[in-house]
């Protein structure tokens, strides 16, 4: 649904955008490894490497090397037609750039059901070997679109990580299925849940930072012994739970007890 959506709104993008007749067309969606993805494409292609924060690898959006001319062609007033398959000019690029960052925007509005994407171009690449945007036994979800833009048309595919997208996939199907009863009754145990954890006690400590010393000195250790730590002495302590700093505090005494005041963390040099 996500994708109809977006071949939609691409649609809608191409045809203002370039004042001719465009349409996208969804064909198909599939899994394979990213090794059969780019055996299967042709040399030479143009592979737009893009960043979908918070993904974490590369999404690859593909099409042949003459269709971002055409846009170009009639972005400039052209009246489109058979183009050369060739790479893109210094001037053409942040031209097809433009385009392909209001695409991506497109792409965001209709993933924003499913997962909150900040879309980024990072790369270009012609040869699909040199398109390092995963392993070659990882898997991928592989979205090819028809793509018409007046009388010129081709494939383009939309190849994305399956691991990256499989987390938010998973959510949404959880809650795909639930009745609106179903759903409060979930709401009202999460809410249940954070508010018993909310009064958990935890183990925190605090800590200055610690040192590497070799085991050798280690079993040496004897009372009396100093250890240097490389802790600054103008720098407050760490107050952590599970591995984790939340706070930071320096030393003292509440009474007959230690204790420690929270304190602003210590300012980062530049």
């Amino acid at each position: 649904m996500a994708y109809e959506t977006f071949a939609r709104r691409y649609t809608t993008l191409l045809t203002s955008s370039l004042r001719v007749a465009s349409q996208i067309t969804l064909i198909a969606i599939e899994q394979i490894t990213y090794d059969e993805y780019i055996s299967g494409l042709d040399n030479p292609t143009c592979m737009f490497m893009v960043e979908l924060e918070p993904m974490p690898a590369k999404t690859i959006f593909e099409m042949s090397p003459s269709m971002p001319l055409v846009w170009v062609d009639h972005m400039l007033g052209g009246p489109g037609g058979k183009q050369p398959e060739r790479p893109l000019t210094d001037i053409e690029t942040p031209l097809v750039h433009g385009v392909l960052e209001r695409i991506l925007d497109e792409l965001r509005f209709s993933f924003e059901s499913i997962v909150d994407l900040t879309p980024r171009i990072v790369g270009l690449e012609y040869n699909p070997q040199f398109a390092q945007a995963a392993s070659a036994s990882d898997a991928v979800i592989i979205v090819s679109f028809e793509m018409r833009v007046g009388a010129e048309e081709c494939i383009g595919t939309v190849c994305t990580p399956f691991a990256g997208l499989l987390p938010h996939l998973a959510i949404d199907s959880d809650s795909a299925g639930l009745s609106a009863a179903q759903r409060q009754a979930r709401d009202a145990a999460q809410r249940s849940m954070t508010a018993g954890l909310g009064n958990t006690p935890v183990e925190v400590s605090v800590r200055f930072n610690s040192v590497l010393m070799s085991p050798r000195d280690l079993v040496t250790l004897r009372p009396g012994d100093i250890v240097p730590l490389e802790h600054p002495v103008t720098n407050p302590l760490a107050v952590t739970s599970a591995g984790v700093t939340f706070a930071h505090a320096v030393a003292g005494s509440s009474g007959q007890r230690l204790a420690c005041l929270v304190v602003p963390p210590p300012q980062e040099e530049a």
